[in-house]
């Protein structure tokens, strides 16, 4: 492990903008650290502020969908995709949530085998297959998230949270992220 948070050479701008300075201070705040997917965004400011501005709406922005919900599909799709950082990331994100670190456990490994009500399955199941999928979804699989209580805006919240994560994984992987050290321990 280097101090990088990729295996690109990609140095964070200096000095950082001040409100880029200020989310950074709020982020070590909140969270004790600063993730690394921001240290990697951070050789380009507005590509960061896309970045955090789509993550922050997709994820902690009112939606019909709990934000443990949100960060199931993030695992769940990461574990599909085999990303290393955001599983890590986002187990931890499930652990702390959920209060129960085999959940996180779980949906890292096998989301199947996690205790899960009938609306989780659906939306993971729904999740996965957009994952895998997304061109074979039919009016079927929305009506299935419909009969287990979620509305069109709901059904879209999955739908863009799944698509956002597909991405992330893929620059995250390709690019060599690395998740921060504490998130390994978070929560259990």
């Amino acid at each position: 492990m280097t101090d990088q948070p990729t295996a690109l050479d990609l140095p964070m701008a200096d000095p950082l903008p001040p409100e880029t300075q200020k989310y950074f201070d709020v982020c070590r705040e909140k969270l004790g650290i600063l993730p690394n997917v921001l240290a990697a965004y951070a050789f380009d400011i507005e590509k960061l502020n896309a970045f955090t501005a789509m993550y922050n709406d997709l994820m902690l922005a009112p939606s019909g969908l709990s934000k443990l919900e949100r960060e199931m599909i993030a695992v769940v799709v990461s574990s599909i995709n085999r990303c290393w950082y955001c599983q890590v990331a986002h187990g931890a994100a499930v652990r702390a949530l959920s209060g129960a670190p085999e959940l996180g456990e779980a949906l890292v490994m096998n989301w199947r085998v996690a205790d899960l009500d009938p609306r989780q399955y659906a939306m993971l199941r729904f999740a996965e297959k957009v994952t895998k999928a997304s061109a074979e979804i039919e009016e079927a699989d929305r009506q299935t998230l419909r009969d287990h209580g979620f509305s069109d805006r709901d059904i879209w919240d999955i739908i863009s949270v799944v698509g956002f994560f597909n991405m992330s994984n893929r620059i995250s992987s390709a690019t060599g992220m690395q998740p921060n050290p504490e998130y390994h321990g978070q929560a259990r």
